[in-house]
Order: C-alpha cells, then sequence, then structure tokens
C-alpha cells in the first residue's frame, strides 16, 4: 500500500486508468481465446476488441502530444491478454511521460478527417482518461454475460480504497 494517498487529479487520473485496465485484463486471463473474442451488441464488440481500442486510443493521443505521425492502428491485430497487459504497461508509461513534458494548458494539434483543432494537453489527458472507463463499464457488461464472478473492481473509490492508501478512522 502506498505511505501517502495521492491528491493531484492528473497523477489519480493516470495511475487509476492503468489500474482499472489492468483489473479488466486480469479477469481476462481465466478466458478461453473464444470467450475473450466473443462478440457481444455493445461497444467495440469483445473484450479483445474493446480492450484493444482502448489502447489504441492511448497509442493515438501520445502521438497527438508529442507532436509526431500517428502510428499504425493497434486494431486488426489478435493478441492475448497478456499481450495487451505489456502493450498497456508500455503505453500507460508512455503516456505518463507526456503527461509530465509540458505544461497542461499548452495546446496540441490533433487532425481528423483532413482538419485540425487545438486542444489543451489538459483536456486531451482528461479525454484519455475518462474514455477508458467508458469502455472499461462495457467490458464489465461483458464480463457478466460471461459468468464472470466477481468482476473486477475498476472505479476510482475502489482504486482508492485498495491501491491508494485509503484509511479507515
Amino acid at each position: 500500500m502506498v505511505a501517502v494517498t495521492q491528491f493531484e487529479p492528473l497523477v489519480i487520473l493516470l495511475a487509476h486508468d492503468r489500474w482499472a485496465t489492468r483489473q479488466i485484463l486480469d479477469s481476462c486471463q481465466g478466458l478461453t481465446p473464444e470467450q475473450f473474442q466473443r462478440s457481444f451488441d455493445i461497444g467495440p464488440g469483445s473484450l479483445h476488441d474493446a480492450v484493444t481500442h482502448i489502447l489504441g486510443a492511448m497509442q493515438s493521443w501520445c502521438d497527438v502530444l508529442a507532436g509526431r505521425e500517428r502510428r499504425p492502428r493497434l486494431q486488426g491485430v489478435t493478441r492475448n491478454a497478456a499481450e495487451l497487459g505489456k502493450l498497456l504497461e508500455r503505453l500507460a508509461d508512455e503516456l505518463a511521460t507526456h503527461a509530465r513534458a509540458r505544461p497542461l494548458d499548452e495546446m496540441a494539434t490533433w487532425t481528423r478527417e483532413g482538419k485540425s483543432y487545438q486542444l489543451t494537453r489538459g483536456g486531451v489527458l482528461t479525454h484519455v482518461t475518462t474514455h477508458g472507463g467508458h469502455h472499461r463499464a462495457q467490458c464489465l457488461y461483458m464480463l457478466r454475460q460471461l459468468g464472470v464472478d466477481p468482476l473486477p473492481p475498476v472505479s476510482v473509490l475502489e482504486w482508492m480504497l485498495l491501491v491508494d492508501g485509503a484509511r479507515l478512522q
């Protein structure tokens, strides 16, 4: 357990985002490849595709924050939960590095469909972490449909209680 609890929102968002996505992937370790790839009528479709989408967004936004060309999309390649876990660690480290690299009020350029937008770095980082939460909720639904019980903890409150050193008084 951490001796001092976190209080800076960006530090909390980044640490929680990594941890919560790891919780989803850890819950997927016991699934068969067929279950991991099973299509559902929600979000990107399968647990594999939902987590790949989360990681793909992290990678794309890292590229925006770095001011570089987008790397090839992660979608379209089949990976198991362990491989996605390694990718998560690399991308979460990269995102944290970019988060600290420049001021949060500095602008980053995002280009989509031939149009360029100026976004604050703080806004981009908030989007990345809340985007992951949206898709993790879809993953919880899929895990429930597959009979996973208990479902993994993924909320910020659960992170504070389980990881960040919240104490009983």
